[in-house]
């Protein structure tokens, strides 16, 4: 098989780029290991910045996400029994988030290259990428027990941390940047109408705990926990216990309970991660394959999204052109964005979990640090630019606003 650019991955990543260059006249192949039914119910992100609506939407592939989504213009920071609001909308001159979960953006691209004729090959495992220093790299992959090459002029590996493609640059290119966290989030998807409207972030002394949504009828809830847990140690009662305990009030707010989704239940690790370059030869990463962020900034999803944007206009160029100036500065032009949303990222792990629930002097320094953000409009407002996502021309190197640091 012959395309223009082989895609490895139909996570949003992957789909998006192949949407976007099929809207520039760009064939693509999209190879995914999995079923589409596996995909299109992966529970994964679902907090989506103004940039990433604002580009689903103008591209055609947000109808679903406007009338289904729900539009967020603040966030909640709970400490000390006080609940604190961060008027997003307000402190980013009219700006905000959309919740939406990421196995719904994936349905609706799916639909939407599908409905244009576009490839899709599920149940594609791909096993080796290339000649990537060459014209032609080609995409080596297994499909109903047989073994099949993809010939293309570029490749984008969008298969996540444990993928092929990054594997497949040789030893010695790519630095590797990485911190591990001595804590990890338990997962949980309840069948219940959410408790509060907006998403609230909690510092607590047993742990950090996240109130979260994914629709009118399900509430999605972390909590922090040891990342050695056995998820079979934690019943349905004793994880109820603790989101109760982290969660409450002084004001007696009420947490609703329902029945626990076995498929939305899971204890994931913390870890930051980031490899740079993010592309060697004619191989371009995109998403996790890239890089990771602590969930608690809710970047990850919309940086795999700043990245496929990126790199579509990039080869955009080159198609039109013949010209590589934006294909070889796609690494430098993502990165950018990328320590800026791991910092961001970092800065709130950091603010809102417990490092050493003995070390009451660090203890005492995350409540003052909470305290500043939520009385002071400056330190809100960082919050709130770097939360509703930094502009989209920050990747083309003229963004029209500063970006903003976050206090330390």
């Amino acid at each position: 098989m012959r395309t223009q650019v082989g895609i490895v991955g139909a996570g949003p990543a992957g789909l998006l780029l192949s949407h976007l260059l099929y809207l520039e006249g760009i064939e693509s192949v999209v190879l995914e290991s999995r079923s589409r039914d596996y995909v299109e119910a992966r529970i994964r992100a679902g907090v989506l910045e103004q940039g990433t609506v604002d580009l689903l939407t103008e591209t055609g592939v947000g109808d679903r996400m406007k009338k289904e989504g729900m539009v967020h213009h603040g966030i909640e920071l709970r400490f000390g029994g006080q609940g604190h609001r961060i008027d997003l909308h307000e402190l980013t001159e009219g700006r905000a988030i959309t919740v939406y979960g990421q196995h719904e953006v994936v349905k609706d691209l799916i639909a939407a290259r599908l409905e244009a004729g576009g490839e899709v090959i599920f149940e594609a495992e791909a096993v080796d990428v290339e000649s990537l220093d060459s014209q032609n790299p080609t995409v080596r992959y297994r499909k109903d027990g047989e073994d099949h090459e993809l010939r293309c002029d570029f490749v984008a590996g969008c298969d996540g941390f444990y993928g092929v493609s990054r594997d497949s640059i040789p030893e010695g290119v790519l630095t590797v940047y990485e911190r591990r966290y001595p804590f990890a989030w338990l997962g949980i998807l309840a069948e219940t109408p959410p408790s509060s409207e907006e998403l609230i972030y909690t510092y607590h002394e047993r742990g950090f705990a996240l109130h979260s949504m994914r629709s009118p009828e399900l509430t999605r809830l972390y909590i922090q926990c040891d990342p050695d847990d056995d998820i079979e140690d934690w019943s349905d009662e004793r994880i109820w216990e603790e989101l109760h305990a982290r969660l409450a009030t002084d004001e007696g707010w009420a947490l609703a309970e329902g029945p626990i989704r076995e498929e939305g239940r899971g204890i994931t690790p913390m870890r930051s991660y980031a490899v740079e370059p993010m592309q060697y030869g004619r191989l371009f990463l995109a998403g996790d394959a890239a890089h990771i962020v602590t969930p608690t900034g809710a970047k990850g999803m919309n940086l795999a999204v700043a990245d496929v944007r990126v790199l579509a206009r990039a080869l955009a160029g080159f198609y039109a052109s013949g010209q590589t100036e934006l294909l070889d500065r796609y690494s430098e032009t993502c990165m950018r964005r990328v320590w800026l949303a791991q910092r961001f990222s970092w800065w709130m792990t950091a603010m809102l979990h417990r490092f050493d629930s003995s070390d009451e002097f660090q203890h005492r320094l995350q409540l003052t640090e909470l305290d500043y953000v939520t009385s002071s409009r400056s330190a809100a407002k960082t919050l709130a630019e770097n939360y509703v996502g930094l502009p989209m021309d920050l990747d083309l190197g003229t963004a029209s606003t500063p970006v903003q640091g976050t206090s330390a």
